[in-house]
C-alpha cells in the first residue's frame, strides 16, 4: 500500500501574511516550496525564459545580471495584456518545477507545502490535496504592505486589481485563516493546521 501524503497550497493576497505563515511551517521542519523563488530563479538562470522576457520587454528587464523588478512591475501591473504575457512565459515552467520538487519531497515527507499567490489565477488548485487561504481585511493588508516599504498604496491597488478577490477564493479554499491581529495568533493557526493535517494522515 502506498504511503499517504498530502500536498498543500498556501495562498493569499499581498499583505495577507501567507509568507509569514509559510515560514512558521518551515521553522517546524516541514518542506515549503516558494513559487516566487522559483520564478526569480527561472528569470535569472533559465536562458530560454530570459530571452523570452527580453523579447517581450526589452533589455531594460534586467540590470546586468539581476532582474529589474521595478521596471517589470511598472510594465505588467499597468497593462493586463503584458501581465498575461509574462505569466504565459513563467507559469508553465514554475508549475513544472513545483511538480518536480513536490515529487522528490514526497518520497521522504508526508506533508509538502507550496506557497504561491496565484493558485486560482493560474488555475492549479487541482494539483493540491488542500488549499489554505490566508486572508485579512483589505485596509490591514494595505497598511502592512505600505509600512513595510514594499510599495505604495497606489501600487498595492494596481497589483490587487489583477487578482481574484479573497471573497471568491474563500468559496474555493479548504482552510481559511484570518490574519487581522498578531504574528503570534497566526503562529497558533499554523500549528492548528499542522495538527489537523497530521490527524488526517493517520
Amino acid at each position: 500500500m502506498s504511503k499517504k501524503t498530502f500536498t498543500v497550497a498556501i495562498t493569499g493576497g499581498i499583505g495577507s501574511g501567507k509568507s509569514t505563515f509559510s515560514e512558521f511551517l518551515r521553522q517546524k521542519d516541514y518542506p515549503v516550496i516558494f513559487a516566487d523563488d522559483i520564478s526569480k530563479e527561472l528569470l535569472l538562470n533559465n536562458k530560454e525564459v530570459k530571452n523570452e522576457i527580453i523579447e517581450l520587454f526589452g533589455s531594460s528587464a534586467f540590470n546586468k545580471s539581476d532582474i529589474n523588478t521595478d521596471f517589470l512591475a511598472k510594465e505588467v501591473f499597468s497593462d493586463p495584456l503584458k501581465l498575461q504575457k509574462i505569466n504565459s512565459v513563467l507559469h508553465p515552467k514554475v508549475i513544472e518545477q513545483i511538480n518536480q520538487e513536490v515529487k522528490e519531497l514526497k518520497n521522504i515527507n508526508k506533508l509538502v507545502f507550496v506557497e504561491a499567490a496565484l493558485i486560482y489565477e493560474a488555475n492549479i488548485e487541482k494539483l493540491f490535496d488542500y488549499v489554505v487561504l490566508i486572508t485579512a481585511d483589505e485596509e490591514i493588508k494595505r497598511e502592512r504592505t505600505v509600512s513595510s516599504n514594499k510599495f505604495s498604496s497606489e501600487e498595492f491597488d494596481k497589483r490587487t486589481q489583477n487578482q481574484i478577490t479573497d471573497e471568491e477564493k474563500s468559496k474555493r479554499a479548504d482552510f481559511i485563516f484570518f490574519n487581522n491581529t498578531t504574528k503570534n495568533d497566526l503562529k497558533i493557526k499554523a500549528n492548528l493546521l499542522l495538527m489537523t493535517l497530521n490527524s488526517l494522515l493517520k
